[in-house]
């Protein structure tokens, strides 16, 4: 089998690629976001509007009714000298916010167009820009606005203008990432050759790729310099109380009389509070929209272009994998009891349930990587019609990494800290494809291309140590495809990543399948993963299988209660406002199964007859069983 890398114009990947649902919502399903958004707005509106409509004078004196807590006539109540602070937020918030805009401003133009800059030209450029970054970031921040306020006393827009400049570094190397990325994406190589000019390319084919990056750092970074100008006003820095009020001097005239008046700091240092979080709440649920439709083309990164996945039917010409009454025993004890499921040709198979339900334990028994004492006591697995229970060490090292491919959990302890990736590929490749050591390093190279690394000989030249968790990922996933294997094993591949890298490395896996033509069994507890990935789902626990079903039927009408259980306590299916529901109990480990139903301790719809003895496996169609005597019980979500 040979990987062909293709490229597809962004439009048509993008219309063929089918969006799950949670991708396809936007920000109206993600109410806190949303109200952070109104909250802002409404912040924005107020600073605009209310100043006009104030009749009040901010600066007007009332020493009778000095900090008088909130009243009737001062809704938020008064200062030290009476004053009313209602009046002075709604007057303080324009200069506040305009500080805020400035600093994001530079921020942003500094960020985005020297990222753009350093990513798209590279060389002497990206090096230049890349060192101007280092500098900056290596400067005391503290120091450098401590002069420039030195220097200009009392000016909001120095003080603001050079936290932008001491905090673009920050963008300026997320954007440079991904635009170096986009940059050697075939489509714009296509769209140069086509008479486009530089600018265009960047503004028709770059800078879409970046609104969701800009867009979480924007937010991040306006919290910051919220805080930044409230400490700095806060410290007479900047802003002086003589110069009109302003949300920093307000908390520290307020922390001034915190002996006396502990109310007057709830309002003012409460203003502070509520917009940070606001905007980190913000930029979150940007995040999370901007991701799902940011993946969407993702797999044609480096030229992957992803067909629609194909439908079940067309994936059971063949079965690669065939399990069937899989037991595993440790030391005598039974911890995977009765397994079976099959794999076909191209398909993608989850294997679902809770930490210690023997997900991981049956997907390593495929490739006889039990560890210690552990081994398949029962039942039979077949690849490709071959019987793996019982075949020796030498015919199982045959087909691990050549024909079945395995990728850890933790995907740095899969690779030997001692040599560089380079040379941990080329040691896989030459082992499987008996090729010379330049072909080795040049198949190498294109490994790292496919999943998806923009400077492929760079990574190479690098030890594990140096890579991020998502880049040790797509390294380890690179050596399960060195072999160029018919089946991949991913025992959790997403665990501990974040949800931006989450998502990279599930496009990935899609891209890999689509244009391999290779299965996957994924080992999970995610059911978002499940969704997002697979064709069809088996949910183990407790050592059994107790339920397979193809992930529409699976999601739309569980037919068993540990199902039924673990999708309604899925974040993703929770109403928004109720407490998360829980599976009460736990997993009991295997010297403690129970005689009948491994699951009747914990299961709602449990009787006597459930407990006598164990359940068999009912099939329900030909692609659907579940192990639960009242399954006809079970109320569709």
């Amino acid at each position: 089998m040979s990987v062909v890398v293709t490229a597809a114009a962004p439009d048509v990947a993008a219309a063929t690629v089918p969006t799950p649902r949670r991708h396809r919502r936007g920000l109206r399903h993600k109410p806190l976001g949303l109200v952070a958004a109104g909250y802002l707005v409404a912040l924005v509106a107020a600073s605009l509007v209310a100043p006009r409509l104030v009749s009040i004078d901010p600066e007007a004196q009332d020493l009778s009714h000095a900090l008088s807590g909130p009243t009737a006539a001062h809704w938020l109540g008064t200062d030290r000298l009476g004053r009313d602070v209602l009046i002075r937020l709604l007057v303080g918030t324009p200069g506040t916010l305009v500080d805020i805009a400035e600093a994001v401003a530079v921020f942003t133009v500094l960020g985005v167009g020297l990222g753009v800059l350093a990513g798209f030209l590279g060389r002497w450029t990206d090096r230049t820009i890349s060192r101007f970054g280092d500098l900056v970031l290596a400067l005391p921040g503290i120091i450098v606005l401590l002069m420039v306020l030195a220097v200009f006393p009392g000016n909001d827009l120095a003080a603001m203008i050079a936290l932008g400049v001491l905090s673009c570094p920050v963008l300026l190397r997320v954007v440079r990432a991904v635009t170096i990325a986009t940059r050697n994406e075939l489509f714009v190589r296509a769209a140069r050759l086509s008479g486009l000019t530089t600018t265009q390319i960047i503004r028709r084919h770059v800078l879409p790729w970046l609104a969701g990056p800009i867009s979480v750092q924007v937010s991040l970074f306006a919290a910051a310099a919220v805080l930044a100008q409230a400490g700095l006003s806060f410290l007479g820095l900047a802003r002086p109380e003589t110069a009109g009020p302003s949300w920093g001097n307000m908390i520290s005239e307020a922390s001034d009389v915190i002996s006396t008046d502990a109310w007057l700091l709830v309002p003012t240092g409460g203003i502070v509070a509520i917009t940070v979080l606001a905007l980190g709440l913000l930029g979150d649920a940007v995040r999370d929209v901007t991701v799902g439709r940011s993946t969407r083309g993702a797999g044609r990164w480096v030229g992957l272009s992803e067909a629609p996945r194909p439908p079940a039917e067309a994936t059971q010409d063949r079965t690669l994998l065939s399990v069937r009454g899989l037991t595993i025993g440790f030391s005598g004890s039974t911890v995977v009891r009765d397994v079976g499921f099959d794999v076909h040709a191209g398909e993608t198979l989850g294997i679902v349930g809770e930490s210690g339900c023997g997900k991981t334990v049956t997907a390593r028994s495929l490739l006889g990587l039990l560890p210690g004492d552990g081994g398949v006591t029962a039942g039979s697995i077949r690849f490709d019609g071959t019987e793996l229970v019982g075949l020796d060490d030498r015919g199982l090292a045959r087909l691990r990494g050549s024909r079945i491919a395995f990728v850890a959990q933790d995907a740095m302890n899969s690779l030997d800290p001692t040599f560089r990736v380079g040379s941990q590929l080329v040691e896989v490749i030459r082992r499987h494809q008996k090729t010379s050591k330049q072909d080795g390093r040049k198949r190498a190279r294109e490994l790292l291309e496919l999943v998806q690394f923009p400077e492929p000989d760079q990574v190479a030249r690098r030890y594990p140590h140096e890579l991020s968790g998502g880049m040790a990922q797509r390294v380890a996933i690179a050596l399960a495809l060195a072999g160029e294997p018919d089946l991949l094993i991913a025992d959790e591949p997403t665990t501990a990543l974040d949800v931006t890298v989450q998502a990279e490395i599930l496009t990935l896996l899609r891209g890999l399948r689509t244009r391999l033509g290779m299965a996957i069994i994924l080992v999970t507890h995610d059911w978002g993963v499940l969704a997002d990935l697979c064709d069809r789902a088996v949910v183990m626990y407790a050592g059994e299988v107790v339920e397979q079903a193809g992930i529409e039927e699976l999601y739309r009408a569980p037919r068993h209660p540990y199902t039924a259980g673990l999708l309604a306590a899925n974040p993703h299916r929770a109403p928004v406002g109720d407490a998360l529901p829980a599976i009460a109990g736990t997993v009991p480990p295997p010297s403690a199964w129970p005689a009948g139903c491994h699951f009747a301790p914990r299961c709602p719809y449990a009787t006597t007859e459930c407990r006598a003895e164990p359940v068999a496996l009912t099939v329900l169609s030909p692609d659907r069983s579940t192990r639960c005597l009242h399954a006809d019980q079970l109320v569709v979500p």
